[in-house]
């Protein structure tokens, strides 16, 4: 029996090498995988003593040759195979050990260079994997250094080979392999073309996505869930958890929803999430007083609340989060300190981002049935400079930080959505409403009395002043929408005649 080995990753190789050779394999080998296993004694033979032609095209050619190929192919019950094989005096290859050249390694560097990416595309091995995957019957074909202990440990109790279903799994676990290797690459090099026209999509997509963990169930108890993360992106799914019960499929969606807004605010900020939408936000200057004022911009809300920090998490801060019941904090860390008082509570799961701001992907997907959605983040961010006012009344000093504030959260709340602050903290949410002014009714009155002096964020125009009245009933200040409606000049005529100030932004914020 033969042993093709030829590994990038050459962690446990010379074990499993020597254990193949207790089983009575011959192992070949080629270029540094040969050198590693040949100068830890183990008996080698080289690829080139079997094809009888050197590397060459300064490694590039190694293993393309009939007799490495012919050897992985050629069906063992197939005469005329065998018959060829002996022919030609190619030999019978059983077992394939490859794993590629460190692609994904390499384009993460942050000085890569594009000849250095594209000399580390692997052809050979890909072609090897491939070539023993299609002919499972005949040959194994092992990928995963992780899997080298399973695979000694059925060959000692099957007399040196694998069983059926074992080699149909290593199989799998082969195309898997290179069809995520051959998606790093393509992904790769649609950034490279399409940094020069950020806004084309690419004409195709493979993404390939692993299974990180099963869930306990979906977002009911009756419905089954699992986990999984697109390989080569950036966001959610390099969180750590560092404490608590595991996360349910509801979590994890309100945990997006909650990091999102969270990385909006500069300065310490914190919101509270519950179904995806902000019950709760602040900002002050330090992130326990944010947070305190997040929760009592809804305290009834608050309770269960999903939690997103902007600032690592410290002593005082995770206090405040222990005197109510929370789901979960995410968070760019949490100190030492911090981790002593929140791990008192059992249950609650304490989330690390560690690049909170800088882990976005590319693209946003949303599945329908047969497909997906894409687009890019919306990222819109609204300064002092952008806001037109449309009014006679012009915003104030602190208005304007209360505007610019409600603006940049109001784009995390489902549509149809309106939220109302006051001195940096969200004291009302209209959320997913069908008609504008039911959510501005919805946010008053869970505002109350504190809409006096406070203002009101839309996330899209008000298509009739009945809004704006409403608002000014509630005694809003001001308002910041984006504009564009034929009627605007209704909305214009209301505040001015109720003396409120209007700023337009002239971006609009959906969130379905």
């Amino acid at each position: 029996m033969k042993a093709l080995i030829s590994v990038s990753d050459k962690e446990g190789v010379i074990n499993f090498a020597r254990s193949l050779a207790k089983h009575g394999y011959e192992i070949i080998s080629t270029g540094g995988t040969y050198k590693v296993l040949h100068d830890a004694g183990l008996d080698v033979l080289s690829v080139e003593e079997i094809t009888h032609f050197p590397e060459m095209l300064s490694g590039r050619v190694k293993t393309l040759h009939p007799k490495v190929h012919g050897g992985i192919l050629a069906v063992k019950d197939n005469q005329d195979h065998i018959d060829t094989c002996e022919k030609y005096n190619i030999p019978l290859i059983d077992l394939v050990v490859v794993n590629l050249y460190p692609f994904k390694k390499t384009i993460d560097k942050p000085d890569v260079t594009m000849e250095e990416a594209i000399e580390n595309i692997d052809i050979g091995g890909p072609a090897m994997i491939r070539s023993a995957a299609k002919n499972y019957k005949s040959v194994g074909v092992i990928v995963d250094p992780s899997r080298y202990e399973s695979i000694i440990e059925e060959l000692s109790l099957n007399k040196g080979q694998l069983s059926m279903e074992t080699r149909i799994s290593l199989a799998c676990d082969a195309f898997h392999h290179t069809a995520k290797y051959d998606s790093t690459i393509s992904c790769y090099l649609d950034k490279q073309i399409n940094n020069s026209n950020p806004e084309k999509f690419p004409l195709s997509l493979s993404p390939v996505l692993h299974k990180v963990s099963d869930l306990r169930y979906g977002e009911n108890p009756h419905q089954k869930a699992a986990l999984y993360k697109i390989d080569n992106t950036n966001g959610l799914l390099d969180m750590e958890q560092l404490h608590g019960k595991e996360l349910s499929y509801n979590n994890i969606i309100d945990l997006e929803a909650a990091w999102n807004i969270a990385q909006e605010f500069v300065i310490p900020g914190a919101v509270l999430v519950k179904h995806t939408n902000p019950c709760g936000a602040a900002i002050d200057d330090n992130l326990e007083q944010a947070y305190r004022k997040a929760c009592e911009g809804d305290p009834i809300s608050a309770f269960g609340s999903i939690v997103g920090l902007n600032r690592v998490v410290d002593k005082n801060t995770a206090v405040a989060i222990s005197e109510t019941f929370v789901e979960a904090v995410i968070a760019p860390d949490f100190d030492n300190s911090a981790l002593e008082v929140l791990k008192k509570k059992v249950s609650i799961r304490l989330i690390k981002l560690k690049n909170f701001k800088d882990n976005l992907s590319d693209y946003m997907y949303r599945y329908v049935p047969g497909g997906f959605l894409l687009q890019t983040n919306n990222n819109a961010v609204i300064e002092r400079e952008d806001l037109i006012t449309s009014t006679k009344k012009k915003p104030v000093p602190r208005e304007i930080n209360d505007l610019l504030f409600a603006f940049s959260v109001v784009k995390h709340v489902k549509s149809n959505a309106i939220l109302i602050v006051k001195n940096g903290q969200v004291l009302g949410v209209g959320a997913g409403q069908m008609s504008r002014v039911q959510a501005v009714k919805i946010a008053v009155e869970k505002a109350g009395e504190k809409c006096s002096g406070a203002v009101l964020a839309s996330d899209a125009f008000f298509p009739f002043k009945d809004s704006i009245e409403l608002a000014a009933d509630s005694k809003i200040s001001a308002v910041i929408q984006p504009g564009g409606s034929k009627r605007d000049q209704e909305s214009i005529d209301c505040c001015n005649a109720r003396g409120i100030s209007m700023v337009y932004t002239g971006i609009r914020n959906f969130k379905h």
